[in-house]
Formats: C-alpha cells, sequence, structure tokens
C-alpha cells in the first residue's frame, strides 16, 4: 500500500510512484540505513542469536532432570507413574503456546516484533526462575504454563530476522535462528543434567543447607534466568523493524493511494484485503501441507525426546538404564552437537547434490508475517504439546507392562514413536504435499 504499486509493480498514479519515508517511523528509518549500508548486520544479528538461544533453553534444559523432579515432588503413587505426571509437565509449556501463538503474532504485526521479543523474555526470567523454585506439583505446571503462554517470541522472531537486513542477507538470519536453536540442544540438555541436584553432585560447593541443596532444580533455571537477563538487555540495541506511519497527513495520503490502487482495474487485477488475503494463507494447501508434515515430525521429535529421556534414568527392574541427569544431559548434547554438525556441514552437501525442497513463501505482507507465523507455531506447539503427554502416558502404560504381550512394552512404545516418523515421511509424497500452487 505504502509504494502505490499494483501487484505487478506498475505505478497506477504518478502519486504513487515511489515509496516515501515516514518521519518517526522506525522501519522506514531502518529501510534508509539498510540501503545505504550494503553489508551483514552482524550486531543485529548476534543479538538475535542470543535471544533465540535463550528463550529455547528452558525449553531443552528440562529434560534431563524432569523425572527426578516428578519423583521429589511426590505426586506419583508408585514409581510406574512418574511418567505420567512428567508428560503433563512437559507438555503444558507448548500447550500454552498453541493458544498464544496467534495473539502474539497479532500483538507483533501492531505494536511492534521488539516489545514481543522483549517481553517473551522477561517472562523466561520470572517464569523460569519460578519453576526451578518448584514445591509442588502444580506449582510447576503454572508457571510452566505461563511461561509458555507469555513467550511468544518463536513467530515474531523470524519475521524480525528477515526484516532486519537487506534482502540479500535474509537467509543469512532466518539461519541464525535455526542455528541458535541446534545450539540449544547441545547446551540445554548440558545445562540441566550437570546443574540439576548440585548438593549432591558437587557437595562442596553447593551445601545441602543452601538455597541450591534446598530447591535441587533451581541451579539450571538460574543460570539460564541470568543468561535471558543478559538477553534482555541486548534487546535495548534491538531495532524495531515495524512501520509505524501514524501522521494523521500521510495517513490520508495513504489512504487515498490505496483508493487510486484499488480502482486500477489494469490486466484484470484487484488489490486484495488483509484480512482477505490472512484467511486466505488457511487455504493455501502448499502452505499448509508443508506446516502438517513439519508438526508430524515435530511431534515425533518431542514424543522420543520425552520418552527417551525417561526410560534412560527409570529402574532396570522396568526396562530402564537407571542413567543419572548428568548421564542423560550428555547423551542428549553430544545428540544435539550430531545435529548441529549435521546442519552446518552435511545438509549443504546433500542440498547440492540433490536438491532441496524449495522453500514455501505465502504472499504475505510486513503487517501479516507475524500472523503466518503464528499460524505456522500454534500447529506447531499443538503437535508438541500433545506429544509429551501421550508419551508420558505410554510410558506409564509401558512401565507396567513389561512382559505378557508381543513384545515389551518399552518396545511397543518406541515402535509407535517411530510409526509416526514414518507417517510422515510418506506424507512428503504426492498426493498430499505438492509443489505445485493451487
Amino acid at each position: 500500500m505504502a509504494g502505490g504499486e499494483d501487484d505487478d509493480g506498475s505505478a497506477a498514479a504518478p502519486l504513487l510512484g515511489s515509496k516515501r519515508r515516514h518521519e518517526g517511523c522506525p522501519g522506514c528509518r531502518l529501510d534508509e540505513a539498510n540501503k545505504t549500508n550494503a553489508g551483514v548486520p552482524y550486531l543485529n544479528f548476534f543479538y538475535i542469536w542470543i535471544v533465540c538461544l535463550t528463550s529455547t533453553l528452558p525449553i531443552q534444559s528440562l529434560f534431563p532432570y524432569l523425572y527426578f523432579m516428578i519423583r521429589d515432588l511426590k505426586i506419583a503413587k508408585q514409581e510406574q507413574d512418574i511418567g505420567f505426571y512428567a508428560g503433563f509437565v512437559g507438555a503444558t509449556y507448548f500447550v500454552a503456546r498453541t493458544f498464544s501463538s496467534v495473539p502474539w503474532g497479532i500483538f507483533a504485526d501492531k505494536y511492534g516484533r521488539k516489545p514481543c521479543i522483549v517481553i517473551s523474555i522477561l517472562s523466561v526470567i520470572v517464569f523460569n526462575t519460578l519453576f526451578g523454585l518448584s514445591t509442588s506439583y502444580w506449582m510447576a505446571i503454572v508457571t510452566r504454563g505461563l511461561l509458555g503462554l507469555l513467550c511468544g517470541i518463536l513467530g515474531p522472531i523470524k519475521a524480525y530476522a528477515t526484516e532486519v537486513c537487506r534482502k540479500e542477507h535474509q537467509a543469512l538470519g532466518i539461519s541464525l535462528v535455526t542455528s541458535s536453536r541446534a545450539i540449544a540442544l547441545v547446551i540445554g540438555p548440558a545445562i540441566g543434567g550437570f546443574l540439576a541436584q548440585p548438593a549432591e553432585k558437587y557437595p562442596n560447593i553447593f551445601p545441602k543447607e543452601s538455597i541450591f541443596g534446598r530447591f535441587p532444580y533451581f541451579l539450571p533455571c538460574f543460570v539460564i534466568s541470568i543468561l535471558a537477563t543478559g538477553s534482555c538487555i541486548a534487546c535495548i540495541w534491538l531495532p524495531e523493524t515495524l512501520h509505524f506511519h501514524n501522521d494523521q497527513k500521510v495517513k490520508a495520503i495513504d489512504e487515498l493511494e490505496a483508493e487510486v490502487g484499488d480502482s486500477n482495474l489494469e490486466g484484470g487485477k484487484v488489490k486484495e484485503s488483509s484480512d482477505t488475503s490472512t484467511k486466505n494463507l488457511l487455504k493455501n494447501w502448499q502452505l499448509m501441507s508443508a506446516v502438517i508434515i513439519y508438526c508430524i515430525f515435530c511431534l515425533h521429535d518431542t514424543a522420543y525426546l520425552e520418552t527417551f529421556s525417561l526410560w534412560a534414568v527409570s529402574s532396570k527392574k522396568f526396562r530402564g538404564l537407571s542413567l543419572t541427569s548428568q548421564d542423560v544431559g550428555i547423551v542428549l548434547a553430544v545428540s544435539g552437537l550430531g545435529v548441529l554438525v549435521y546442519q552446518l556441514v552435511l545438509y549443504p552437501f546433500i542440498a547440492k547434490s540433490f536438491g532441496p525442497i524449495r522453500p514455501l513463501r505465502p504472499a504475505a505482507t510486513q503487517e501479516q508475517r507475524g500472523v503466518a507465523n503464528g499460524i505456522s507455531v500454534t500447529l506447531m506447539s499443538l503437535f508438541k504439546g500433545v506429544a509429551p503427554a501421550a508419551a508420558g502416558i505410554l510410558f506409564s502404560w509401558a512401565q507396567k507392562h513389561t512382559t505378557g504381550l508381543f513384545l515389551p512394552g518399552d518396545q511397543i512404545l518406541f515402535l509407535i514413536i517411530n510409526m509416526v516418523a514414518i507417517i510422515g515421511l510418506i506424507l512428503t509424497f504426492k498426493p498430499f504435499f505438492s509443489m505445485s500452487m493451487r
């Protein structure tokens, strides 16, 4: 609209020939800065990377010690029920995020990306700390849920990463978001595994009478909150990317431009309204099929992570491995390192040799990117919310059925999880998934 051009890029009238810079608009100011500076905005990218990392750590650090935390909260009547209750703690964050993702996307599109990012990081500082101080099962559930409800960064940060830089650097911006999460797969489990129960592991440093002895799962949460505080301070220097054109005279001109542009029917094209375009996002099968496939694999990954973490530390009499939280942290950190190496080294080679699936980018304006990302995050969070709860329930069932079936219960559980991955693989083929636009 601001540029006054039709969809084919032609000017509808002389008034619409060029995009004006609106005084006082942070988005316009950033656009001007990017025009004059062709280099990579390394500092802004670093801030984005830190923010993404600290917002992801509360998710990845939980699993190494979750089993022990539920055990110490004494909510389970028998050992086989620990997995049942642990599943709901793991699910609460994602279920809460399911309900808040689209509202946060709307918030980011209306009030700016930066306020959304700052509020999200503040929620990590507050509620992640309170989670580590949980004295009851329901306190853990509530603090975890509030963290998921108020940490609405996942969708808007993707939009922000593409808007803070020039077009030729947008791929790098998106890769920083994904690589920060890969790093979190390494750092998160290590923090949770090595720092949980510090009075037992490092009694010379953390006495049992200290706060870390009385709250054995506070230290990993506290360390992450300190990192989040640092990233929140870094947000001071993050520029706002959303365009705010509040001047009444400018708005009147923009409305006139919109009317002229909408009345120009050359080529039989009519400009689509923002609301209609947003609704069409859900009707874009190319987009939605890709999102559904991604959600299937998110379901698999989260369910496997939950199941493995519970199974690895459970007793050998229930066919577990009887590992410590530190052992699980090491295993998950090594596997996360493998994912990171794959993304940085192997994937570029595979993509070059066999060709990647082309990125799917719905035709969404800047005012719609937060909502579009919010829709995908909502569906992803829904699947990720189902995964740990279902995995916890099935894990508890498996520990109660170690014998008497055609396979031991734990093997049946892992077989079910693998079947989910196979279903996701099948859906990547036609007719479900098609690269042609519909």
